[in-house]
């Protein structure tokens, strides 16, 4: 519910905003994507890069330094967080400069933007992520920078309060909707490649798993040097409250004690009262009342060694929720190899990528909890692998059942077999000619076409599903070897 309110106001000098949607990709094209991507001017980010571009990646002179990085996570989390080529196994991360100026036209309003980059990050398991890169030079209220990037983020947005925004660009005055400037005009190439379900419509028909219909926000704001930021701007801002559909700045709570719960569980204050860090189920957000030629390392930090803690932790996320929503699509009478097989999923995947400690560094550690129990990762992991166990459980037992009743079926077939003497032949089936009739047949010659026939169909069926089951197993383990 929106608030309407006199809400305090704090003018932001400068806004660095990514923006970060997840999608799902064929794993077993990997390599086409790849092809598509460095055709189109993406290339793959290294560790060593060139000092030069990475200033155009990030604008205004910020720099991610690749020394930086590499001590900041633990030596078996760093090397898939940072591959060294496109074979090794991990997260590859293809950027693309941009340097669009464009305009966003919302009510009455117009906000102007800049996209410096894009990058492409193709993750195991077939989850990958797009993130922009938006700046807002211009000095504006904290309410109209709230205000964009909740219309901005909202891709396929069914909701009042983050719909009506259109984009115009500057050199043709065209005009998109936020799906169409994302996949039409920006990316174009990449929508080939995003996976849908079938059954789903839209982008989010992509991960059908994926519980909200708008981006992740990261952002870095600066507000005017030495004014005073409040619990009220802060919960504004974890929870992107900007402005009504009316035009009207809002907060979704006017509860003193119940801003201040909320900050006490997603608010950094490490740094306070001149910089703060949010994490929420919208987005990690740092704002800062510094001068901005002291925040330098800072900004630093936050687009290279907080992007990549947030990026792994916001992947644990989607991973355990695609876990979740497949085991909730199983069919469990019927489906006991591909249980078998999401069991051996999140096993890969806690033993790979799954780590509690990722950083090395003491405010590392600090916002990888924060992650961890905004994003519900422990107890999204804890619930998926105990109802995995429990539907292998109970499919043994089903399975024990359909064995049970097997033998009993095989020991009628060999106490009739042994009945007549494992002969189970009729002596007219001998002759060439074919069989007499039906009609003539005695009972026990009834019985013996029965027992045959029946035999022989049910030793087909056998073969046929052992085989079938084999295949099955081969190729989810081929499909699962790829994924990791």
């Amino acid at each position: 519910m929106s608030i309407l309110k006199n809400v305090e106001k704090l003018n932001i000098t400068r806004s660095h905003v990514t923006f970060l949607l997840p999608f799902g990709f064929d794993q077993t094209k990997r390599r086409e994507i790849i092809n598509n991507l460095e055709s189109n001017g993406y290339t793959l980010f290294q560790l060593e890069g060139d000092a030069q571009k990475e200033d155009d990646i990030y604008g205004y002179g910020i720099k991610v330094v690749g020394k930086e990085l590499e001590p900041y996570f633990y030596p078996y989390i760093e090397h898939k967080l940072f591959p060294e080529t496109d074979e090794d196994k991990g997260f590859h991360r293809y950027t693309a400069l941009m340097n669009k100026s464009d305009t966003m036209q919302l009510r009455d309003e117009l906000y102007d933007f800049t996209v410096r980059s894009v990058d492409i990050i193709l993750a195991p398991f077939g989850i990958a992520f797009l993130a922009l890169r938006v700046d807002i030079g211009k000095t504006m209220d904290l309410s109209d920078v709230l205000d964009f990037i909740q219309h901005f983020r909202a891709l396929d947005s069914n909701l009042k309060e983050s719909s009506g925004a259109t984009i115009i660009i500057c050199e043709t005055e065209q005009t998109f909707s936020m799906y169409d400037y994302l996949f039409e005009y920006l990316c174009p190439f990449l929508k080939k490649n995003v996976q849908h379900e079938k059954k789903l419509k839209g982008h989010f028909g992509s991960l059908p798993y994926f519980e909200d219909e708008r981006m992740f926000v990261s952002s870095f704001l600066i507000a005017q040097t030495e004014t005073s930021i409040s619990d009220e701007h802060l919960f504004r801002l974890g929870n992107v409250n900007g402005k009504t559909p009316e035009g009207h700045p809002f907060i979704s709570s006017t509860n003193p004690n119940y801003i201040q719960r909320v900050l006490s569980n997603s608010s950094h204050d490490r740094w306070a009262p001149h910089l703060y860090m949010l994490v929420t189920e919208h987005g990690f957000s740092t704002i800062s009342n510094r001068p901005t030629a002291e925040l330098r390392d800072e900004l630093s930090e936050h687009m290279g060694t907080h992007y990549y803690n947030m990026l792994l932790h916001y992947f644990y996320k989607m991973m355990l929720l695609r876990v979740s929503f497949e085991y909730s699509e199983i069919e469990w009478k019927k489906d006991e190899s591909y249980v078998k097989s999401l069991i051996q999923l999140i096993n890969v995947f806690s033993s790979s990528y799954y780590f509690k400690e990722i950083s090395t560094r003491t405010e590392g550690k600090e916002l990888s909890e924060m992650f961890r129990k905004i994003f519900h990762i422990d107890s999204l992991f804890n619930e998926a692998s105990k109802t995995l166990q429990e539907l292998y459980k109970s499919q043994e037992n089903s399975q024990a059942d359909r064995l049970n009743m097997l033998l009993f079926i095989l020991t009628i077939f060999t106490v009739i077999s042994g009945i007549y003497g494992m002969n189970l032949v009729i002596s007219d089936w001998e002759s060439p000619s074919g069989w007499k009739e039906y009609s003539s047949y005695t009972i026990f010659e009834w019985i013996s076409l029965i027992t045959a026939v029946s035999g022989i169909g049910l030793s087909a069926f056998l073969i046929f599903s052992t085989v079938g089951k084999m295949l099955m197993r081969n190729r989810r383990k081929n499909k699962l070897d790829m994924h990791d």
